[in-house]
């Protein structure tokens, strides 16, 4: 199509202005726009390139070789360098805030979430949600919404499904908008057993020197507590990676919103959750993740308190259970599932010497035990991953 164009005229000056047609376009959702069995195709899509991928995996300190060297990937049996699982989860929960949580007080927790298969540069993610349950407990209080979110690549292949809860206030007479309703017939090819999909894995001998030999699946023991010795200051650097994941929430970027907000999360704009998320999982990637093959999931995580710009996030991580795969995914591997805590404003060594085990404890249960919430612990998750044997 050709079509010749021409300069356009001024019109400011001389349109009449007229207050009476002002648009003031509401997002987001209050609890009782929520519906149980409401399913939302959540609107953008975002296709990773290289490089978005690469800085990704580097700014938020993953050490795997997956997430960083295409020729390491390809000899393990991959097509080509990951996308690191973590940048899949917050571009699908990123993608799903303008239906799901815009409007929300505080992200409650997350649940079985399974990495169902690769995704590569060049894919394009999208994403819907389905709400599983609404707990209603008056008009005065803030409700709690129930939630299941597919991650789909450009083939309609799910690479990631995962719960969520969400806390959310009802509107009380504040202006609504007028949100998308439920696309209750569109597909969401959800499963209660999903089937990962990973190709035939390989063990390749001249990639030994990419890690160190301290990472592999037999390094690991139930009990052992790894204290992660760097920390990582967030800087303003939070606000452009909150909306590059497509987060909507003006929590985590619009100041004069955070600073009407009263209660522990107004004042300076928070950083947004799966953001410290991944810089925990990336301070621990040395220590723990360097020779992961795959991330198999994560479930019962929940921010225990926020973080701001100017923030020093530490991370420790305990082995749960190590469970010997044999060849079940192609080469010698084993499952390690770990219970990964972050902290906030103090070493590591520091909070560990001083709290000990009560660190593992959820912070939700201290009061029935008697004990008292500890400030600077800010998540609490617990992951599976694979790791290959020695060689």
């Amino acid at each position: 199509m050709e079509k010749k164009v021409t300069p356009f005229e001024e019109r400011a000056p001389k349109t009449p202005i007229t207050t009476g047609e002002v648009k003031r376009n509401i997002y987001g959702r209050y609890l009782e726009e929520f519906k149980e069995g409401d399913l939302y195709v959540h609107p953008r899509e975002f296709t990773v390139d290289r490089s978005f991928a690469q800085e990704f995996a580097t700014t938020f300190m993953d050490v795997n070789p997956l997430f960083l060297s295409a020729p390491y990937a390809q000899a393990h049996g991959f097509k080509d360098m990951l996308v690191s699982p973590l940048q899949v989860f917050n571009i699908a929960l990123s993608i799903g805030v303008q239906n799901n949580s815009e409007k929300a007080l505080a992200n409650l927790g997350y649940y079985n979430a399974q990495f169902l298969q690769p995704v590569y540069p060049g894919d394009t993610l999208s994403a819907r949600t389905k709400v599983l349950n609404i707990s209603d407990k008056g008009a005065d209080k803030p409700g709690i919404v129930h939630v299941r979110t597919l991650c789909l690549n450009q083939n309609g292949e799910v690479v990631l499904q995962y719960e969520r809860k969400i806390m959310i206030y009802h509107s009380n007479g504040k202006p609504k908008g007028k949100p998308e309703p439920s696309a209750g017939s569109a597909e969401f090819p959800e499963s209660d057993t999903p089937v990962l999909k990973l190709p035939s894995l390989k063990y390749p001998t001249k990639f030994q020197s990419s890690t160190w030999s301290g990472t592999y699946f037999e390094n690991f023991q139930p009990g052992q507590i790894y204290i992660h010795q760097n920390g990582r200051t967030i800087t303003d650097e939070h606000f452009p990676w909150t909306y590059r994941m497509g987060n909507t929430h003006p929590l985590h970027y619009d100041k004069l919103y955070s600073t009407g907000i009263s209660g522990p999360m107004g004042g300076e704009p928070i950083v947004y959750g799966g953001l410290v998320f991944a810089w925990l999982f990336g301070l621990a990637s040395r220590d723990i993740s360097e020779n992961m093959l795959w991330e198999l999931g994560f479930t019962e995580g929940y921010h225990t308190a926020p973080s701001v710009s100017g923030d020093t996030v530490t991370c420790i991580t305990r082995i749960l259970e190590v469970k010997d795969a044999g060849t079940e995914y192609g080469i010698a591997a084993g499952e390690v599932q770990c219970q990964v805590i972050g902290l906030k404003n103090v070493k590591a060594n520091d909070a560990f010497d001083k709290h000990g085990e009560d660190l593992f404890y959820k912070e939700n249960d201290k009061k029935k035990m008697g004990k008292d919430k500890i400030p600077e612990k800010i998540f609490e998750i617990e992951r599976r991953i694979l790791i290959k044997k020695k060689p």
